[in-house]
């Protein structure tokens, strides 16, 4: 007779779970912990995204909409893309609103990818990517990034992975978790290269509107790669709104309703009253986003600068709202660094192995908190590098 767990599948069993949850569970019952952990803003939603969520909800807009999402707030992100990025989609059958861009880039995997496909994943990266693609039955093939090339993919590289199974190549800039950035003449030659592949090019832009001292620049911008990406974004990150869940994805009709049908049987819709306060952020609270990307800037290069003064040596990132530092030198691996300044020290980082082994010899650190925050944790860092030294 079969036990309970034993009815589960195979790639379900044998996908770990994530490694940043370890961390958060060790802070259970601990006190004065300064947390450099987290992976979103440490603001508060805007006030005006709030009050259109409370309006809708007073006005009991609490009913289903379309699977593909209020036609408003569709139309409002494909004129959004269209004057940042000069990118055309139609927003009848050409974008879908998600629960977050994680279900986005979900339903775009397990909509593409298959048992016999090969995904392409650069690391170290976003920790779900390996999770979806395991649980599509497809084959995750990791590519490792180079620091000493500020983690850019190269066109190179990417030949290197590139075999007759190749389906999909995920590509995520801005960063998570080394805040690098690729600009339209390093991105280029990879989609020269892949203009004569059969080969879906998944773009997952979260952190689009948070790069310093550049303009973010889309893959899909690319007119001889248009039609074969997926081009996934949401709120979360820009608009301060994680626990809102909301994300959109767009991509050719073809590829859109396909797609369509796994959220329509998994989800159905996104929440209604989050999707009308998504209008609102996208009208009215531009200025927020770079006020917040402002506050951002300061604190990335406050944080950086500190480190490199305390003696860890750290690539200076260019976008989202992570550093990602090299502690090699230290002599410890990632997670007896990481846990060894939870303990002694009271700082909460996530080490670079959580996203994939080629993280090992780094951990991941946010500046989505407090200057002050960042500064008390800097301090009790060169408290514990001291320790090791000594």
């Amino acid at each position: 007779m079969k036990k309970p767990g034993d009815f589960i599948r195979e790639e379900v069993r044998n996908t770990p779970p994530s490694g940043i949850r370890k961390y958060f569970d060790m802070l259970h019952g601990m006190s004065d912990v300064i947390s450099l952990g987290v992976g979103e803003p440490d603001f508060v939603t805007p006030w005006q995204i709030r009050e259109s969520a409370i309006y809708s909800l007073e006005k009991g807009r609490t009913h289903y909409t379309s699977n593909t999402g209020i036609l408003e707030l569709r139309q409002a992100i494909c004129s959004m893309l269209e004057r940042k990025y000069s990118l055309n989609y139609n927003p009848v059958n050409q974008i879908i609103i998600t629960v977050g861009a994680s279900e986005a880039i979900d339903i775009a995997i397990r909509s593409i990818a298959g048992p016999g496909d090969e995904v392409i994943i650069p690391e170290p990266c976003f920790v779900a990517y390996k999770g979806c693609v395991n649980f599509a039955g497809a084959k995750a093939v990791p590519l490792q990034l180079k620091e000493d090339n500020c983690f850019k993919l190269t066109v190179d590289q990417l030949k290197a992975c590139v075999t007759e199974k190749t389906k999909v190549l995920i590509l995520a800039y801005p960063n998570n978790p080394t805040g690098a950035v690729m600009t339209e003449e390093e991105l280029k030659p990879i989609a020269e290269y892949l203009a004569a592949k059969d080969i879906i090019v998944i773009s997952d832009e979260i952190y689009s509107d948070l790069t310093y001292g550049m303009k973010h620049f889309s893959f899909a911008e690319f007119k001889n790669m248009h039609d074969k990406v997926v081009y996934v974004n949401g709120f979360s990150k820009s608009f301060s709104m994680t626990g809102w869940r909301l994300g959109y994805v767009c991509a050719h009709k073809d590829i859109i309703s396909q797609m369509l049908k796994i959220h329509q049987y998994a989800i159905m819709c996104a929440p209604s009253f989050v999707q009308y306060a998504a209008i609102d952020a996208l009208k009215h609270c531009e200025e927020d986003v770079v006020k917040m990307r402002q506050e951002y800037d300061a604190r990335r290069r406050y944080l950086h600068n500190g480190l490199i003064s305390i003696g860890i040596d750290c690539f200076e990132p260019e976008g989202a709202f992570y550093v990602f530092p090299n502690i090699k030198k230290t002599g410890l691996t990632s997670e007896q660094f990481c846990d060894r300044l939870l303990m002694e020290h009271k700082v909460l980082v996530v080490p670079g192995t959580a996203f994939s082994s080629a993280g090992e010899g780094y951990f991941r650190a946010t500046y989505a908190s407090s200057l002050e925050n960042i500064k008390e944790a800097l301090k009790r860092m060169e408290r514990f590098i001291k320790t090791i030294d000594d």
